[in-house]
């Protein structure tokens, strides 16, 4: 079952006052790009959080938000940094004295200074790894079910478009089979128009309409095309990621149908294959938006 690149999912779990929220939203992409946006004091864990994601979602333009509201004793352990406080005591009291400034440090104003306070997060990697990670399972569960469902529906607009335009290739390939004999008319008639018929032999004119016969067969393109139709529609119940093989089988169905129109030169042919790039187009819209 192929699977959309478009998506959403969303993960909660919340264990002794620790409560996770994790969000994925997915568009297309060539490749897979993952952006985690995470609370400062869990960025230790993005290279592991996009790791495992990759795994579940090969391709598409992915961006993952976490939250957590932590109303427990874990992780909330609050240290000031003496060293760095000393530092900035020491050096404000030179300015101070160098200055003739009054010296009326608190530790209030000291409290106010960049980086004076450090989390210690020491030893909870695994706590806070073990416990996001049900919340990210659970949002991955819901995208992934999102992305199949879309890919469901586009699977199906797809095989009807196939549909279509194989019924219309046994059209294109009848009227081929009427090519040769319109040339022969043709020719003739121009024949007439020049007064060339005793210029012109019977052999000469035999080697010309071989000439066309085989400038104008079109068998090989119908073929070919009859067996991309059967490969995608067999790559579409294919599971894991297929985007990159059939953007490649709707280019080479494209050229054989490009191929099929130039060679027939014939006005009731082109009409087909203007309905049949048509659907091609439409259908080449659509794989951009499958994994």
């Amino acid at each position: 079952m192929i699977k959309s690149m478009t998506g959403y999912g969303q993960g909660k779990y919340t264990n002794e006052g620790r409560d996770y929220t994790v969000e994925i939203k997915a568009i297309n992409h060539r490749y897979n790009d993952i952006t985690v946006k995470l609370p400062r004091y869990l960025n230790f864990l993005e290279d592991t959080i996009r790791k495992y994601i990759s795994n579940s979602l090969n391709r598409g333009k992915i961006d993952v938000y976490i939250s957590l509201k932590n109303m427990s004793e874990e992780g909330r352990n609050i240290r000031v940094d003496r060293l760095l406080a000393g530092m900035y005591v020491k050096e404000l009291r030179e300015v101070a004295g160098e200055y003739g400034l009054p010296d009326d440090i608190t530790a209030t104003s000291v409290a106010r200074l960049p980086d004076i306070f450090v989390v210690e997060n020491e030893n909870l990697e695994d706590l806070y790894w073990g416990e996001l990670k049900n919340a990210l399972d659970d949002a991955l569960t819901n995208i992934n079910n999102a992305r199949c469902l879309e890919g469901e529906r586009l699977a199906n607009d797809i095989k009807i478009r196939l549909d279509k335009i194989s019924e219309m290739i046994p059209i294109v390939e009848e009227a081929s089979k009427n090519l040769l004999d319109e040339y022969k008319v043709k020719l003739q008639n121009r024949i007439n128009e020049l007064n060339a018929n005793e210029i012109i032999d019977e052999s000469r004119l035999g080697v010309e309409i071989v000439w066309f016969a085989d400038k104008s067969s079109i068998c090989e393109e119908i073929t070919r095309l009859k067996s991309h139709i059967e490969s995608f529609k067999e790559m579409l119940n294919v599971e894991g990621p297929i985007g990159k093989k059939i953007d490649f089988l709707i280019q080479e169905m494209n050229r054989e149908t490009n191929t099929i129109g130039s060679k027939a030169n014939s006005l009731g042919i082109t009409k087909y294959v203007i309905e049949m790039k048509n659907e091609l187009e439409n259908i080449r819209e659509q794989i951009q938006n499958i994994e």
